[in-house]
């Protein structure tokens, strides 16, 4: 589960780098995207195309083509009726298929994957996605599937932020609620629960981000437990705000009914891929402390940044890695829940990795290493005194770099 996760992961981030910059308009951006796809030996893609969809025509017409085949002749068409897989794009997103029709078979494209972007146009015989994009190689594997739905995701999104250029008056006013609303939503940064010293802190790159910390202490009245909850949308801006927002009243809806930890992250899981079609792309990290005589803390982690486990008794440290994939990107995923047991002393440090993956103007990342000597160093502190001297130090490194992310940390230390 670590190795599948860590590798949607690498896979958004690659896709992400690929299809940022300023955008001039739609096609170029696709066009742009098709060309350093095949060409990134990574995705291991042979020619890619893009087309638009010609709701009249009740076809889809070749706007560009660019790979090592043979080339199709301009303004080539597809039409509905002889291409079910058109028909049935928009429930799927993405799919696999042998090709059929003769003169892209005589093109050298014999196994194929389309992928939807963009809006999906309702008409009086379907709903169809306003561009496909059609990439092939000489075999196709889960990873290559995979690797589609997220260049979907990300391109999608990236023409979404181009469709919203001239409504940025509206925008911006939205953009001032939200802030508002998602300030409120944060719970105050210092907790204390039994002998825990717990201190959390979210700095937005912006007026709205994409993670989100909470606290849920127990709704008995015998509170037992605390439940510490670390999220990330990977999208920016609204979108990302918007998935923080829910993943927030999801989590509030849903603590009050107790379910167990593996349910919880099984149902938001499969609420993000079916509330969110386009940006579906949310790490997780969730733990509950316990009141037991061994101090259990139990937790799950879906894709996030492996939270650090400072053990105070040998001064060592464990990474709790990910326990289930990211959320969002495929459905009906389960996850398992592990445990840790944290003694006098000990430290648990929780981030987004807005803080792992800040890097300086020579592009070095933050990176563990740095939290783990900053840990050490200040191991003797309060949890909130070691949380606003990571963000100092992160705040410095990054100081004349142009990259920024919202970075998120909780620091969670049991008291002597």
């Amino acid at each position: 589960m670590q190795n599948t996760s860590q590798s949607q992961k690498k896979i958004y981030n690659l896709v992400g780098k690929i299809a940022s910059g300023i955008l001039s308009d739609e096609i170029t951006f696709l066009q742009k995207l098709v060309i350093d796809v095949v060409d990134n030996v990574e995705f291991d893609i042979k020619g890619g195309r893009v087309w638009k969809f010609l709701p009249n025509e009740k076809s889809y017409q070749l706007l560009f083509q660019y790979g090592d085949i043979k080339e199709i002749p301009t303004n080539y068409k597809l039409t509905i009726e002889d291409q079910e897989v058109l028909k049935e794009l928009y429930k799927n997103n993405t799919m696999l298929r042998k090709e059929t029709d003769q003169i892209l078979k005589e093109s050298g494209i014999l196994i194929y994957s389309v992928t939807g972007v963009g809006n999906i146009l309702k008409t009086n015989y379907g709903k169809f996605y306003e561009y496909v994009l059609g990439f092939n190689a000489d075999e196709i594997l889960q990873s290559f599937y995979d690797t589609l739905s997220i260049i979907s995701t990300v391109a999608s999104a990236r023409m979404k932020e181009l469709q919203t250029i001239n409504k940025q008056v509206k925008i911006q006013k939205d953009i001032e609620k939200a802030a508002e609303i998602q300030r409120n939503l944060f719970p105050d940064h210092e907790l204390t629960f039994s002998d825990f010293d717990i201190y959390g802190i979210c700095i937005p790159d912006s007026a709205i981000g994409g993670d989100y910390f909470d606290y849920f202490p127990n709704l008995e009245s015998e509170e037992d437990r605390i439940g510490i909850i670390v999220a990330d949308a990977a999208s920016k801006g609204l979108s990302a705000a918007i998935q923080s927002l829910f993943v927030s009243g999801a989590m509030k809806m849903a603590h009050r009914f107790s379910p167990k930890i593996s349910s919880l992250f099984y149902s938001l899981n499969n609420l993000i891929y079916e509330t969110f079609p386009l940006e579906r792309f949310v790490t997780m990290f969730y733990c509950e402390i316990t009141e037991s005589s061994n101090r259990l803390v139990l937790y799950a982690n879906a894709g996030h940044t492996e939270p650090l486990h400072f053990r105070k008794e040998d001064q060592s440290f464990r990474f709790l890695s990910s326990t289930g994939g990211v959320l969002g990107i495929v459905p009906n995923q389960k996850f398992s829940v592990e445990n840790i047991r944290m003694n006098p002393g000990d430290i648990l440090l929780i981030v987004t990795d807005g803080i792992t993956e800040t890097a300086n103007e020579d592009d070095i990342p933050f990176g563990h290493e740095r939290l783990i000597d900053l840990i050490l160093k200040y191991q003797e502190y309060s949890a909130k005194e070691i949380a606003l001297m990571i963000i100092q130090e992160v705040q410095h490194f990054y100081a004349t770099s142009q990259y920024n992310d919202d970075k998120t940390l909780i620091v969670i230390k049991r008291k002597k």
